[in-house]
């Protein structure tokens, strides 16, 4: 079991470092309380929003 934990700690890490990017980013955009409350709410989710911004650039649909 601890194998498995050990396995999995390195992509939890390049998420958090990930968020911390991008909460860092889309805060410091916001011009207000609301949009900057909004930016970290993207940040949680920006996998997603990477993802679909490549599969938009390679063109599947």
């Amino acid at each position: 079991m601890k194998k498995d934990v050990h396995s999995n700690a390195h992509s939890g890490a390049v998420y958090g470092l990930g968020f911390i990017g991008a909460a860092i980013y889309f805060i410091s955009q916001a011009t207000g309380f609301w949009v900057g409350l909004i930016g970290f709410l993207k940040a949680i989710v920006w996998p997603a929003f990477l993802v679909y911004e490549a599969f938009k650039y390679l063109g599947a649909q």
